[in-house]
């Protein structure tokens, strides 16, 4: 199947939303360019009982078993890669500072006084982009996530960007991601998390790669 007849699914970050800039950015480029393009709501409304794999289930009912492109952003690119490790028909991966290792990183992020608190009370208040408001998340999506491998092995192309100065998820879990897929190629960019600031990079590395033929050069 070529690049333009396959469906691209984008999947937001962590307390985002399908109405996040970059996957509107994504979506208005690749609908302009003629590709059918869903943005599905990772957390189905519930973001207080969002686990990895709930999102797991929302991407594989949105996908329909069927060969397409996978984008994703922070949370949404660690989604995309645990996706594809487990769906050989995703043709390729675009994924944006991707929170590869998730649960290693929200345990030394939060640190263990957090994490008991979080625990012992079920949910701790998170700040949600999408909502723009603090919002509940319950413990289970930490429990959840301690059962997935944190750097997925794929066979699929991908190419990752990362900013050098992210401070939320270090560009050496990209790194370390690429030492265990070696075929996937890494964009190491002067910028943090959002990578807000070099969209037109990033679009442009991307517009090449989701329109190149499989097995050409990309």
């Amino acid at each position: 199947m070529l690049p333009h007849q396959l469906r691209v699914v984008y999947l937001h970050g962590f307390a985002s939303s399908p109405a996040s800039r970059k996957a509107k950015l994504f979506s208005d480029n690749l609908r302009a360019l003629g590709y059918s393009v869903d943005v599905p709501d990772l957390a189905q409304g519930d973001f207080e009982h969002l686990t990895l794999t709930g999102q797991l289930r929302v991407i594989e009912e949105t996908a329909l078993g069927e060969p397409l492109i996978l984008i994703g952003s922070s949370m949404g690119g660690y989604l995309a890669a645990l996706y594809a490790a487990r769906h050989p028909e995703v043709d390729r991966l675009i994924l944006l500072a991707p929170a590869f290792g998730l649960y290693q990183l929200w345990l030394s992020e939060l640190g263990p006084e957090r994490l008991a608190r979080w625990k012992q009370e079920g949910s701790l208040p998170f700040f949600h982009y999408g909502e723009e408001r603090e919002m509940p998340l319950s413990f289970g999506l930490m429990e959840d996530a301690s059962h997935f491998e944190p750097f997925p092995r794929i066979t699929q192309p991908a190419l990752v960007f990362h900013g050098d100065q992210d401070e939320s998820v270090p560009v050496g879990q990209s790194l370390e991601f690429l030492r265990v897929n070696p075929h996937a190629r890494l964009v190491r960019l002067q910028s943090g998390h959002e990578l807000t600031d070099v969209l037109s990079t990033v679009w442009r590395e991307s517009e090449s790669f989701i329109s190149a033929i499989p097995g050409g050069i990309v």
